[in-house]
């Protein structure tokens, strides 16, 4: 697809690979806007019930890429033109998304792993909110998910601190769904995004609606939101296939609609 990145659809599940393993897949201009193009396709293909991002090589993204730092550089403008478009696709993308974190992931590549919806990692992953370490404030995101995920204090910890954070460590904190042995990860992260992918695509959509509202609504607000979405939830065909399955006492197999 491009140079930066690769997005291969296997069976139902998109796998958007960052792809420029000699700089440790460090954000590019390029690579903000074909990640944003990929998820946008994603989210459009009726045939995709999930997505996976990992990264080639070595790491999982180490972030922006310094090198194209300038002291005339206004760090606002890129936020605005470059990350926040791609941070919006993957924030409003109703399908599940994994984050298959094969290595470290540094700054805004930390970002984009917590934007997911869950956090697959290698023995050899790390996390490393290391904004601070160059006199910056996290970005793309990270301190609207990283307290969500751990809570006020320890997010602050993290951010001011800026210690890198192991596998084992993630997990214990929240910040990851398991971690996974390196003789096993390709095919462990394949049968976890296809066990998400014959799931009712529909109802995981609204369910992280759902999740998203409910850090901002009234109570009241919230129940009336979650009555439209199970409205919604109830005219798919997936759930009458489930319901159906039900009294059949057989496993649902679910079409994504």
């Amino acid at each position: 697809m491009s140079e930066t990145i690769r997005y291969e659809v296997k069976g139902q599940v998109a796998w958007l690979t960052l792809n420029r393993p000699d700089q440790l897949n460090a954000f590019t201009e390029q690579m903000n806007a074909e990640v944003t193009k990929a998820l946008k396709q994603a989210g459009a293909d009726q045939n995709v019930r999930c997505v996976v991002i990992t990264g080639a090589g070595r790491a999982f993204c180490a972030g922006e890429d310094l090198s194209g730092v300038t002291e005339e550089m206004d760090h606002g403008d890129v936020l605005r033109t470059r990350y926040a478009p791609m941070m919006k696709a993957l924030h409003h993308l109703e399908k599940p998304v994994v984050a298959a974190v094969n290595g470290a992931a540094a700054g805004a590549g930390m970002s984009l792993a917590l934007a997911c919806d869950f956090r697959l990692l290698s023995e050899k992953a790390s996390f490393a909110p290391a904004f601070i370490h160059v006199g910056l404030v996290p970005d793309a995101g990270h301190l609207y998910y990283l307290p969500r995920l751990i809570g006020r204090a320890k997010a602050l910890e993290l951010a001011v601190l800026g210690e890198k954070v192991a596998a084992e460590e993630a997990v214990a904190l929240g910040l990851a769904t398991k971690v996974i042995p390196l003789s096993s990860w390709e095919e462990e992260v394949k049968q976890f995004a296809e066990r998400l992918a014959a799931m009712p695509t529909k109802a995981i959509g609204l369910i992280k609606r759902l999740l998203r509202e409910s850090q901002e609504a009234t109570f009241d607000r919230y129940l009336e939101r979650e009555a439209e979405c199970q409205r919604i939830a109830g005219l798919t065909s997936d759930h009458r296939e489930g319901v159906k399955a039900f009294f059949e006492k057989r496993k649902p197999i679910f079409q994504g609609n």
